[in-house]
């Protein structure tokens, strides 16, 4: 009973005005590593539905004009990005020493976009058990810390509101942190950040499809069905401004739904999965991350890489 009470009580928190998007997810962070989750199973799949919601109902408050401009110029960016990702990712594996396939879904979900990526490749590739804790926990955790730290690091390199969008879609590696860093940064940084993030997501069916023909898996993949959801609502806000302040309803709900999804991811991460993600893999996670996120940046302030 405490512990669902304790749980109840974050959540609560994650949706009052006076959580941001960062102290949501300390509050689930506090919460699983304090607490035995008493709803574990059920908080995965409830934050997986609760963040593919608000970032359609975010889409009411963007501009489709500008969602486009972005997203095509993103397709680019992410398919060099990508590349990159997944090169680096197996000789950092090979160097370390990790598990084959854990090494090549920490190296996914950096080039994608985290435990989807995983979640999708997983099967393909013939993941068990342990694989799939080890490369989720990996992602999830270094999830986190990039949600608490790109903002503070993005205004002392001197980032616009479009850089830093730019920056955190080519470098975070979950949907949910993206639209949570940005959304702390400004308007302008949410709008380039999550429809670069969702072009970004688009790479999974692709890779998906070209990892089942490699090793001959009858695995399927499943489309991401709510990008193209996402679409339609900026176009409904761009095109019915009769019907703003529901738009404008919906966008608000998305921001509170994002915090509390924020806060069961963070509930996930208890002692036990930091345990069983081990030094190697979690290495490997954080040079492959730093190495992405550091040269991403460097292109960005050089003018290499404009922002939208």
């Amino acid at each position: 009973m405490p512990e669902r009470f304790a749980f109840f009580l974050a959540a609560a928190f994650a949706a009052s005005p006076w959580a941001s998007p960062p102290a949501a997810l300390a509050a689930g962070l506090a919460f699983g590593l304090l607490v035995a989750h008493p709803f574990g199973k059920e908080t995965k799949l409830a934050a997986t539905f609760l963040l593919q919601a608000s970032v359609v109902c975010l889409g009411f408050g963007m501009d489709l004009r500008e969602v486009l401009a972005a997203g095509s110029t993103g397709l680019l960016w992410t398919a060099g990005g990508i590349a990159f990702t997944l090169t680096s990712g197996w000789l950092l594996a090979r160097a370390l020493k990790v598990r084959g396939t854990a090494g090549a879904l920490i190296s996914v979900g950096t080039a994608i976009c985290g435990g989807s990526a995983i979640a999708a490749l997983g099967p393909i590739l013939g993941a068990d058990e342990e694989d799939m804790s080890v490369s989720l926990g990996t992602v999830f955790l270094l999830n986190s810390v990039a949600l608490l730290v790109f903002p503070a690091i993005g205004r002392a390199a001197g980032l616009s509101e479009g850089q830093f969008g730019l920056w955190a879609a080519l470098s975070i590696h979950d949907t949910s942190s993206v639209v949570g860093a940005t959304a702390k940064y400004g308007a302008t940084a949410l709008a380039v950040g999550t429809t670069i993030k969702l072009a970004r997501a688009l790479w999974i069916v692709p890779l998906a499809l070209a990892a089942a023909a490699f090793t001959r898996s009858e695995a399927t993949t499943r489309w991401p069905w709510f990008i193209l959801l996402f679409l339609s609502a900026a176009a409904a806000g761009s095109a019915l401004p009769t019907f703003g302040p529901v738009f404008g309803f919906l966008h608000g709900s998305g921001r509170v739904g994002l915090k509390i999804t924020l806060m069961l991811i963070g509930s996930g991460v208890s002692r036990g999965a930091l345990a069983r993600v081990g030094p190697r893999p979690l290495l490997h996670g954080l040079l492959l991350w730093g190495l992405v996120g550091t040269c991403s940046l460097a292109l960005i302030r050089s003018g290499a890489l404009p922002a939208p």
